[in-house]
């Protein structure tokens, strides 16, 4: 699979050419909505075997063989030059295709209004076959243990006949908001907890769940310990069920990070405990703050690291998001609220607004600036194939146990194509 950035002048029909593939083909992998208005600094993944790379300064064979995971011989084969030969920059080599990591791949679906919109069900549909997990958000905990679920359609009879895991995802909301308050009453009062592992265990059976996830955030820091027992305890409870057990766990870079939601997430507990975690490597960029990349790479890999200190990469899945914003500038605190928006529709906005898409090296990923109709200056950040090349990169540099999308509902056709070419998916059930 190659990715192309495009260049002005370019078309369809030129850059089908350069690959020897066709129109249709690019076409249908991008999902493209106006196949005759690319936009500059636009990516397309190209659907061909294997790919090309140009040199850069400072390359060699084995740089370039450590990056793609290939033998020196091989590469040098492959292009027919000799293992000593020197490179010039902007030679271009063809790399083959190499062996695929098993990785498992999670996504949330979460419902909104009290219903499950037919575009959310669709698009359910479409993914469920790259999924290992389906993750209806959320069951919410009452506080007095009871359960109250999401609604929920035909989410279970998507995931059978995809041979996807359904994920029962727990979560101490109330009122729209995570609660301090239920989140202390969940992992402190031992009735609480028993009627709701009961109640756990008994949607479990009735619903077909194999995995329990607790999204438990914003618990009060001197918590952080009950938590951990209370963790111990739905743990020993699931596994006697024959369930597996996961939590989400906020981005944190060190034991002794301060801040409301992260002190009571214990890294080195919840590595002992669970059978898997997810990190919620995303939202530096957010909604009600300054306009910047929503999951840097940089920042994003400081997270898995530290949690590699306290946990086996085989307990780690990354989180990553399937959307970007669209700031309002200038920012002020308390301000207007980004809007969001899925890859997709921040290249047609590209588009309309007769912008270029340009990218950020050190955050590996895409923004562009516009102005819109009221002279109001805007500032958007996304996800393209090259930004999650990136962390795809990163998850088999670091051989993680696989990825957590939040979530389904947002258009970025080029991650599935690439997630299907850079991995083989588990399948659970």
């Amino acid at each position: 699979m190659q990715i192309h950035v495009v260049k002005q002048g370019q078309s369809l029909y030129s850059i089908a050419n350069t690959y020897g593939t066709t129109m249709d083909a690019i076409e249908t992998a991008n999902e493209l909505d106006a196949p005759e208005g690319l936009v500059v600094g636009q990516t397309l993944v190209i659907p061909i075997i294997g790919e090309f790379y140009d040199v850069q300064p400072g390359d060699s064979l084995y740089t370039i063989s450590q990056r793609f995971g290939i033998s020196v011989e091989e590469l040098a084969r492959t292009n027919n030059i000799s293992v000593n030969q020197p490179l010039p920059v902007g030679m271009r080599l063809y790399i083959p295709e190499g062996p695929k990591p098993t990785i498992e791949v999670n996504a949330y679906v979460e419902p909104l209004g009290g219903t499950v919109s037919e575009t959310l069900e669709n698009s359910t549909r479409k993914n469920a076959p790259y999924l290992t997990y389906l993750a209806p958000f959320n069951y919410r905990i009452t506080r007095t243990g009871e359960l109250v679920p999401p609604p929920l359609d035909d989410f279970a009879s998507i995931a059978q006949e995809n041979n996807a895991t359904l994920m029962l995802v727990v979560t101490n909301l109330e009122e729209g908001e995570f609660s301090a308050e239920l989140g202390r009453i969940i992992v402190t009062d031992e009735a609480v907890q028993n009627t709701l592992l009961n109640n756990i265990i008994a949607t479990a059976n009735e619903m077909g769940y194999q995995d329990v996830h607790f999204d438990l955030e914003f618990l009060p820091p001197e918590n952080k310990e009950d938590y951990n027992q209370f963790l111990r305890k739905a743990k020993r409870r699931l596994s006697a069920e024959g369930l597996l057990m996961s939590t989400a766990l906020a981005p944190k870079t060190s034991a002794t990070q301060e801040g409301e939601w992260y002190e009571a997430h214990d890294y080195a507990a919840h590595g002992e405990i669970v059978d898997f975690v997810v990190l919620m490597t995303y939202e530096w960029g957010y909604s009600g703050g300054p306009a910047m990349a929503v999951s840097p790479i940089g920042p994003v890999r400081d997270v898995v690291e530290y949690a590699l200190t306290e946990m086996p990469a085989n307990k780690i899945m990354l989180g990553q998001n399937l959307y970007g914003y669209d700031w309002t500038l200038p920012y002020e605190p308390g301000g207007e609220y980004a809007k969001a928006l899925s890859p997709q529709q921040a290249i047609s906005l590209a588009r309309e607004q007769n912008v270029a898409i340009e990218f950020d090296n050190e955050a590996q990923a895409p923004f562009f600036f516009y102005t819109d109709a009221e002279g109001n200056r805007h500032e958007v950040w996304f996800e393209d194939a090259r930004s999650i090349q990136a962390k795809f990169d990163l998850m088999k540099e670091l051989n993680l146990r696989g990825i957590s999308y939040w979530k389904l509902g947002l258009a970025f056709p080029q991650n599935w194509v690439l997630l299907e070419d850079n991995f083989t998916i588990q399948k659970q059930a």
